[in-house]
């Protein structure tokens, strides 16, 4: 069972499961039931390595932090995905896209598959830190590039992979087997003038991360969905602010979660400034 999952997991890294050959009809092969129990445990290997730092408080190692990380991580892209699902739902319906409400799950978990492999590939130098530095300040920098970097890299494969599957359906239903099922437009150029998109004319990509060649998606298309990558990246930002704390801060008692107050950029702001003030 575990074998067979770090093998899918192995394929979506590599893009062997959103190569143009592999996605029909605008159907990503992915699993949401059996990937989600290794999403969670990659996102608590992440957790426990952010926690680290909390084992090494002069008072004695805070086990609690350990755990409430450990869950933490998991539950904040968990939630972080409940609240922009939707969006991406109407944006994907405003560019004309006929991808399907649980294809675009599918591909959603296929993306944070890769953010938290990212994260949890990344723990053991979290937690090589976390040992050898006393800087809480340095280790909120460090944790928010990680995280931030892990995001942009599910957030591209996300794109990538949507803008393959929205080609991939277009040449499903310009296949000449299905003209009978659908209603066929009238001609008004001549063959030498019509560009239709088909298997041969897009070059399968390597990566997960490379773009199709010859095809870029439409201006109003790219600005829909970057619009939607930056709510998505300033809701995770603002959840994780919701649902600190993930380190431990050494001059404060151990506690599930801060009050409310201020928010995310305001923090990174002054953790900067502690940062290079050394307080």
């Amino acid at each position: 069972m575990l074998k067979s999952l770090l093998v899918e997991l192995d394929r979506i890294l590599r893009g062997e499961k959103t190569r143009m050959s592999a996605l029909q009809e605008g159907r990503i092969d992915v699993s949401i039931r059996r990937l989600t129990p290794l999403l969670i445990a990659l996102g608590m290997i992440a957790g426990l390595c952010i926690g680290t730092f909390a084992l090494l408080h002069p008072d004695g190692p805070r086990w609690m932090q350990l755990v409430a990380s450990a869950v933490k991580v998991p539950l904040l892209f968990l939630l972080t995905l409940i609240i922009t699902f939707p969006s991406l739902y109407v944006f994907n319906a405003l560019v004309g896209s006929r991808l399907e409400f649980r294809n675009l799950l599918r591909l959603l978990t296929a993306a944070l598959a890769v953010t938290l492999t990212m994260l949890a590939a990344w723990g053991p130098i979290v937690a090589f830190f976390s040992v050898s530095t006393e800087s809480y300040s340095f280790m909120v920098l460090l944790n928010v590039a990680v995280f931030g970097l892990a995001g942009l890299l599910g957030l591209k494969f996300l794109l990538q992979t949507l803008h393959r599957m929205t080609v991939s359906d277009e040449q499903y239903r310009a296949r000449p087997d299905r003209q009978g099922f659908l209603p066929q437009p009238q001609q008004t150029e001549s063959p030498e003038q019509t560009t239709a998109v088909s298997d041969t004319d897009v070059p399968d990509p390597g990566g997960p991360l490379d773009e199709l060649e010859g095809i870029v998606l439409g201006g109003h298309v790219k600005l829909v969905f970057n619009i939607w990558v930056v709510i998505f990246g300033l809701v995770g930002a603002q959840m994780g602010w919701v649902l600190r704390p993930f380190i431990g801060n050494p001059n404060q008692d151990f506690t599930w979660f801060r009050p409310r107050e201020s928010n995310f950029f305001t923090a990174v702001w002054e953790t900067i400034g502690n940062l290079i003030t050394g307080s």
